[in-house]
């Protein structure tokens, strides 16, 4: 399967059956490079990967600056140490999971809730470090 596949079929899937998709999503390599994304997903930028990399071998270091994702600032929230950071911004959000050579991002606005976020981006990341990947 391919990783855009991944992206379209497992993260911008319809949620549950509810009709509810997340706003955007992607797969980055640890070394920052797109693996797949949405169309609608920004661009980031090399200092915002390595940033949020630091905050996962460093949980909290992003707490004080928030999380940036292609410009927009996201206030950092409760995560899991050293595999999930979540960002809050207005009503929406983003979930990254971190794999053993990736991170998958998932990006959402209401009415996506931060738990149905949550829930679609740590399922494919948890498949994906079942997988070794």
């Amino acid at each position: 399967m391919s990783w855009q596949t991944y992206v379209d079929e497992h993260l911008m899937c319809d949620i549950d059956g509810s009709g509810q998709h997340l706003t955007a999503a992607a797969i980055i390599g640890h070394d920052g490079s797109v693996w797949a994304q949405s169309a609608s997903f920004p661009q980031v930028k090399p200092d915002e990967i390595t940033g949020i990399i630091n905050d996962f071998n460093e949980p909290g270091s992003l707490a004080p600056t928030g999380l940036f994702l292609g410009g927009t600032k996201y206030m950092v929230i409760q995560g899991e140490a050293g595999a999930v950071i979540r960002g809050k911004k207005g009503p929406g959000g983003v979930t990254i999971k971190k794999t053993g050579q990736a991170l998958v991002f998932g990006i959402y606005e209401e009415p996506v809730t931060p738990g149905q976020c949550n829930m679609v981006v740590e399922r494919l990341g948890d498949y994906l470090v079942e997988q070794g990947l």
